[in-house]
């Protein structure tokens, strides 16, 4: 494998250990179903403290597996798109003269070949973050979803996952370079860059989830909606994921205008706070990480 799959797969799963905390806030927020989970008491929650303190790993075993995975694609054909878009390209760490157009359009690129990836990872992790029940994980969820639907049913949402993807991942890239480029100078010690990858990383992490938070939204509340997710008549630990036969499948626009009309135009930035938090902290550590296993990749 080459030096960026794995510098991607390494620093995207160290990233999922550190944000599934905070992922875990954002998701259920943009459902509906807490206005401030951090403010509830354990037993408020019908939980002890343990509970409340485990419940915040879960749905992070998908993304742990499933966004080290992602990240690995997602850095491979970004730089391969590149490399293709401005052929004069030698090293993927020093790209300072290549148009930022070229960049986005590259990012675009490794964001749609992730989604085979990510499409699956985000409904089970959804899934798992909104579960009540404390014994589900993303293990049984994903077994049931399979045994259902078959492969089929790991790819529901997965054209608004797409498109979120595509956007999100073209002005990631972008964002970091522009941020590099305007922050970088020659005088620099290993230390001071050292902080300005993670100033950029971070930076790059907010405008990402600020571009396409909205779309994020729709997606949550598409993939989490009650769904066919074992074959009737059996008993499962995922039994509230099961869609009763009077329920009817909405598409994106349909949750789009449902949301708009019951909650108004706030609902599409909920969480939004909560995200760019993560956003910055876990791209900034994603970021940095890359950069150094790619120099040290690079040595031998």
């Amino acid at each position: 494998m080459s030096s960026d799959f794995w510098a991607g797969y390494i620093s995207g799963a160290g990233g999922i250990l550190i944000g599934n905390p905070l992922d875990l806030i954002k998701v259920r927020l943009q459902a509906g179903q807490a206005r401030d989970p951090l403010l509830a008491s354990p037993q408020a929650r019908g939980g002890s403290y343990l509970e409340a303190a485990t419940s915040f790993a879960r749905g992070a075993a998908a993304p742990i597996l499933g966004y080290g995975a992602l990240n690995a694609i997602l850095f491979v054909a970004y730089n391969r798109t590149l490399k293709a878009l401005d052929p004069s390209i030698s090293d993927p760490t020093s790209i300072d003269e290549v148009s930022l157009t070229k960049i986005w359009l590259a990012g675009a690129t490794g964001g749609m070949a992730s989604w085979i990836v990510s499409s699956p990872t985000e409904l089970i992790k959804c899934r798992a973050q909104l579960s009540r029940d404390r014994h589900t994980s993303s293990w049984s969820i994903a077994r049931d979803m399979f045994r259902a639907n078959g492969i089929r049913g790991f790819y529901f949402g997965g054209l608004i996952t797409s498109i979120r993807d595509s956007v999100g991942y073209g002005f990631y890239f972008w964002s970091y370079e522009l941020c590099k480029r305007s922050m970088s100078s020659p005088d620099d010690t290993a230390h001071q860059e050292t902080l300005k990858v993670l100033a950029c990383g971070g930076i790059a992490g907010i405008a990402t989830w600020t571009s396409i938070f909205p779309l994020d939204v729709v997606k949550t509340r598409l993939q989490t909606q009650p769904l066919d997710t074992i074959p009737r008549g059996q008993a499962s630990q995922t039994q509230p994921l099961v869609r009763s036969s009077d329920t009817r499948v909405l598409g994106s626009w349909e949750i789009a205008r449902q949301a708009y009309r019951t909650e108004g135009l706030r609902v599409f930035v909920r969480g939004l706070g909560t995200c760019n938090i993560r956003a910055f902290i876990v791209n900034a550590v994603q970021w940095a990480a890359y950069e150094w296993l790619m120099k040290e990749f690079n040595k031998h």
